[in-house]
């Protein structure tokens, strides 16, 4: 899980949102500890808390005193707002710029998308994936 090259505790953020996002962290339920965080992916507890830390700015997570981290009401949508913007900037925008390049319009996209969909995807090679 742990990739080379980016930050540990944006690892751990991102880690702990996926969950948030795939429901297996549901709202009010009870989030992973710094502890927690820190023996799973066997890494210092302050690289998780600055994880959970940057969780708790956004929202996301907060906590009960005494009690542990909680997701936040509203949490899956917020980070599903914040994700499909990222998504649109980093994928449907340049496509569109590219599409127009070509002088491919709206309509053309959305038949290239519906062709692309129906057919399962290939390696170069040819193999289906």
């Amino acid at each position: 899980m742990i990739e080379e090259g980016r930050a540990l505790f944006l690892q751990i953020a991102e880690s702990v949102e996926d969950s948030i996002v795939d429901g297996s962290l549901p709202e009010e339920g009870r989030a992973p500890s710094t502890n927690e965080l820190a023996g799973f992916y066997r890494i210092n507890p302050a690289t998780a808390a600055k994880g959970v830390a940057m969780l708790v700015d956004k929202g996301v997570i907060y906590k009960r005193r005494g009690i542990g981290m909680f997701v936040a009401p509203g949490a899956r949508e917020r980070l599903l707002a914040e994700r499909r913007a990222a998504f649109a900037d980093r994928y449907v925008d340049p496509l569109l710029a590219e599409a127009r390049k070509l002088g491919l319009g709206a309509e053309d996209l959305t038949d290239l998308i519906r062709d692309r969909a129906a057919v399962p995807a290939t390696t170069p090679e040819g193999d289906a994936r």
